[in-house]
């Protein structure tokens, strides 16, 4: 019989015998006495929850930060004076920091333990006392097989091959054939697809999986996965015309809408006209708040300080680490393009006095401002403002994971009949009055998707799934930038992505730990 303490396993590999627990039980439920009623039920569903959340950005190594990284919309910056993990990660070549061959430890812990949470619920289901609620009970096991999904699509995306496990296990087991992983990933959505009530947007489901959810981001692993796989269907589990049927419904039935102003989907771009992290665009988001502290409280987005100005703020935006925004992207939009001014902190542009050239690495005078850091008008983190100790840890601004935007691209891209219409919404609100009709393509599709998705964690695996060959080739370049102030040359391989697959590297604790089971990934 195991103790629950209240979530928090060690899983340092796989196997809950790799490490020990350090800390005593914070209760005595076990898992044959906690699993009985609705109320336990929904406590291991919030566990669940709790774990996405810290997994997305353990140790700060945030996803949504390196797949920026990794794309050809961001430089890795950061200090001047700081290590080259974010180098590596950049270039695809682990020579520019080799003592970084665990940068991605944290994060490999922290999805595992979030999957063995979903497990454990999931394996419970018989044992709790539904009085009857099967309705509820579908929704449990729905909304968790969406987060073990996630999870998972997050994991295979990032390393290609990972151990899978659908069960709570202390094995040490080999990586899973991909195919396997994307098996359990599409039955998973298309559990919660048919599930998970067909209930309208509201705010009030603020943070919950919906069906809506599930269905788009069923649509985002099928054309991954055709894309970079050269398949024709999701392992067998989705074709093409389901797919996009998913996504249909979406539009036809979520209640799901695209907000007027692109700009306040965004607190950094509108301030005073934010539209609220449950507007209506908002099909799922991970939840975020400002109560992180450094005993053991981890609910802040510990990523966003990442796409701060080095060590600078200048009202509304608050400083940061310095991942910097590369010019190009700011070139490409057209002057029209309303999404360029609210994606993107021009520091010329917006007459911003940056004074930090000396602290930043690879300077480019462009930042993230769809995800940055903020202040008030004296210059105070909002953070701080609310109550929190911690500015750092306690960013509370939450990651939108799908918009409706995505969810009209990605039918349009599956060639739905109402393509044209659906590519025009999204490029109407972008121009407005100066709008003016493309004809749709995939490859127009793809541009748009480009503008619409800059800087939000889209974009790398958009190059991805068209093909290791465009995407090494897009991101590839060679560059004059400022790094403390003086100008050195920056070059990223197409050779080096290509080695790699565009795939990162395996944690090497994680390798030695498994005795060599686990093995690394090509070009690492």
């Amino acid at each position: 019989m195991k103790n629950i303490y209240l979530y928090i396993f060690c899983l340092s590999l796989l196997s809950l015998g790799s490490c020990s627990l350090d800390t005593e039980p914070l209760t005595q439920k076990t898992d044959t006495n906690f699993y009985k009623t609705t109320d336990d039920a929904f406590s291991a569903l919030v566990g669940c929850y709790d774990g996405l959340q810290v997994a997305t950005g353990a140790g700060g190594r945030g996803i949504p930060v390196m797949s920026e990284v990794m794309s050809d919309d961001c430089f890795g910056g950061g200090g001047a004076s700081d290590g080259y993990d974010l180098a590596a990660v950049d270039e695809f070549d682990i020579s520019r920091s080799p003592a970084d061959v665990d940068l991605y430890n944290s994060n490999w812990i922290a999805y595992y333990k979030a999957i063995y949470r979903c497990n454990v619920f999931l394996s419970k289901m018989d044992q709790i006392d539904w009085k009857g609620d099967t309705v509820l009970r579908n929704t449990y096991e729905s909304e968790t097989k969406f987060i073990r999904a996630y999870i998972y699509f997050e994991m295979v995306r990032l390393w290609g091959n990972i151990p899978l496990l659908i069960a709570p296990s202390s094995e040490n087991i080999p990586q899973a054939n991909p195919d396997e992983v994307y098996k359990v990933i599409a039955e998973d959505l298309v559990f919660a697809a048919n599930n998970l009530p067909a209930v309208g947007y509201s705010a009030t489901t603020s943070g919950h999986v919906t069906k809506w959810a599930a269905k788009s981001l069923l649509g985002r692993v099928f054309l991954y996965y055709t894309g970079y796989y050269g398949k024709t269907d999701l392992v067998g589990v989705v074709t093409k015309a389901q797919a996009l049927a998913h996504l249909e419904d979406v539009i036809a039935g979520s209640g799901h809408g695209l907000v007027d102003d692109f700009s306040a989907l965004w607190p950094a771009a509108s301030v005073d006209k934010y539209a609220g992290e449950d507007n209506r665009e908002t099909v799922f988001a991970i939840k975020y708040s400002y109560t992180s502290d450094y005993n053991g409280n981890t609910d802040g987005n510990a990523w966003l300080v990442m796409f701060g100005m080095r060590e600078f703020s200048s009202y509304p935006y608050g400083h940061g680490w310095g991942v910097t925004v590369n010019s190009k992207l700011w070139n490409i939009y057209d002057a029209n393009d309303t999404r360029r001014d609210a994606s993107i902190i021009g520091i010329a542009e917006e007459n911003i006095p940056f004074d930090k050239l000396n602290s930043q690495r690879e300077y480019t005078g462009y930042y993230n401002k769809k995800y940055t850091p903020m202040v008030d008008e004296n210059g105070l983190e909002l953070p701080i403002k609310l109550g929190s100790k911690f500015w750092d840890i306690s960013q509370f601004q939450d990651y939108v994971v799908i918009r409706y935007a995505d969810v009209l691209l990605m039918a349009a891209e599956l060639e739905s009949g109402n393509s044209q219409a659906y590519f025009d919404q999204v490029r109407q609100r972008a121009y407005k009055a100066n709008f003016t009709s493309l004809p749709v393509s995939k490859d127009n599709i793809l541009k748009e998707r480009h503008l619409e998705f800059a800087l939000e964690g889209v974009r790398y695996w958009d190059l991805l799934r068209q093909g290791i060959g465009t995407a090494s080739s897009t991101i590839a370049e060679t560059t004059t930038l400022l790094s403390g102030g003086v100008a050195g040359t920056k070059t990223i391989s197409a050779a080096k992505i290509q080695a790699t697959k565009g795939l990162q590297q395996i944690p090497n604790t994680q390798i030695t730990l498994s005795g060599g089971v686990l093995k690394q990934n090509a070009g690492w």
